[in-house]
């Protein structure tokens, strides 16, 4: 039997990650990078499962959606038109004493977190991380790294309406990275310098807005649950007063309970017709859509789903980790949703010191490759194989023994009970394609 302890913290996540290959230091050999973090073998495959899942929701499975993959890197006008340039700031404040720097809003008593020294006062630092294009690095060639996908989308608008013939309401979906010069970076992925966004401009009628509004956010809300997101452990936040983003009629967060409290996962805006109507404004150029219905060209509204894809593969781990007694002993277990689980299957040699179980488990592991992301293990005992395993979120553990030598069949072993089941080696591709959901 076992005893299930449902509480975590975030040094125990850290650890883990670190251990079992999932998320790194960025180049930690030279001191590491503030605000920057690599994916290992794990954590990139929990990553693209996420972003897969994503795109086949939101894009592949709708018949109102279209994708989009701009550039990192735009016209610096872009940013003077979305306001990025005047009004992307954070208050930053210095310590006289210990000369760190921090957010003046992240700051209590008006001391110095560290060493409770005098701050100085509050100036305006701008977040976007500046740069230049071409040889010559002057005022003419300045330009940035984009703070979010969403200008691309933006500006791209009549471009995509022309090739893609929609007609309201439609959307653009992009998966990209986005860059802020954070002052504070903190919480281990959760505020970085470098991030991954999944966002989503849907064009709407005027009119039709709050209605729709209402629609995405219950969505989103509802697509962390599906994939495994306890309930409880998720909330709605609107934002209120000079919270609320110039270019927004409302705004509500997703917010899930991390271990340090509870923070934003996605946010669901209501942009009006600003950013078509500031890009128009600065390029002379009509962002509108002809309604033939009306016979009036109509400059659309905005419904705008902003999640994080770091933010995400936070939560759905923290989500995730369960620490159980099992025969007195402890068992860690990362409990994924079967399609976020970076690895599927791992096959095992019950005894690596026997030629003929090797070949047969690297055979059978050959044969899954191709239908399921699969891995093959012999590098220690089937006790701490399975841990190990455990610890990654692998779904099913398949060990060849002695007796598969006489019977031709292997133990498939599940994650979350720990039942095991013999399968014959010819049905075992499509055993596990069942289990999986995709026979």
């Amino acid at each position: 039997m076992s005893e299930e302890k449902t509480t975590v913290d975030m040094d125990a996540i850290v650890s883990l990650c670190k251990r079992r290959g999932f998320i790194f230091q960025s180049s930690e050999i030279y001191g590491g990078v503030g605000g920057s973090w690599d994916y290992g073998p794990f954590g990139v495959e929990l990553k693209r499962n996420i972003k897969d899942v994503w795109w086949r929701d939101v894009v592949q499975c709708r018949d109102d959606m279209v994708g989009l993959d701009a550039g990192i890197l735009m016209h610096p006008r872009v940013w003077e038109a979305s306001g990025h340039v005047d009004g992307f700031t954070d208050p930053l404040v210095d310590c006289k004493n210990c000369k760190k720097r921090f957010r003046a809003d992240h700051v209590e008593d008006g001391k110095c977190p560290e060493c409770g020294g005098e701050l100085t006062e509050p100036r305006m630092f701008n977040l976007m991380l500046k740069t230049f294009l071409g040889p010559v690095e002057d005022e003419a060639s300045v330009t940035y790294l984009r703070p979010e996908t969403a200008q691309g989308m933006f500006v791209n608008f009549a471009n995509v309406l022309d090739v893609s013939r929609k007609k309201l309401p439609f959307g653009i979906a992009q998966i990209g990275k986005a860059f802020r010069n954070e002052i504070t970076p903190r919480n281990f992925t959760f505020r970085t310098r470098e991030f991954e966004q999944m966002e989503i401009e849907y064009f709407v009628k005027p009119g039709t807005d709050e209605e729709w509004h209402e629609r995405w956010v219950e969505e989103r809300f509802e697509w962390y649950v599906q994939y495994g997101i306890r309930r409880e452990y998720l909330r709605l936040r609107q934002h209120e007063g000079e919270e609320l983003a110039h270019y927004a009629k409302a705004t509500f967060d997703i917010e899930y309970l991390f271990p340090f409290g509870w923070a934003e996962l996605e946010g669901i805006s209501n942009r009006t017709d600003f950013d078509l109507r500031q890009h128009t404004l600065f390029t002379g150029r009509e962002m509108s859509y002809f309604d033939e219905e009306t016979g009036n060209h109509i400059v659309p509204y905005i419904i705008e789903p902003s999640g994080g894809v770091d933010r995400a593969a936070l939560a759905f781990l923290v989500d995730a980790y369960h620490e159980e007694r099992v025969r007195k002993r402890k068992r860690v277990v990362l409990r994924f949703h079967p399609d976020l689980a970076p690895i599927k299957v791992a096959v095992f040699p019950l005894l690596r010191n026997r030629p003929e179980l090797v070949a047969l488990a690297k055979d059978v592991a050959s044969g899954l490759r191709p239908h399921m992301m699969t891995v093959y293990d012999d590098t220690a005992s089937i006790g701490r194989l399975y841990r190990r395993q455990d610890e990654i979120g692998t779904l099913y553990c398949v060990t060849v023994d002695v007796d598969t030598l006489e019977d031709n069949a292997v133990t498939i072993r599940d994650r979350d009970s720990m039942e095991q089941i013999r399968v014959p080696v010819p049905e075992v591709r499509d055993t596990l394609l069942q289990k999986l959901g995709r026979a």
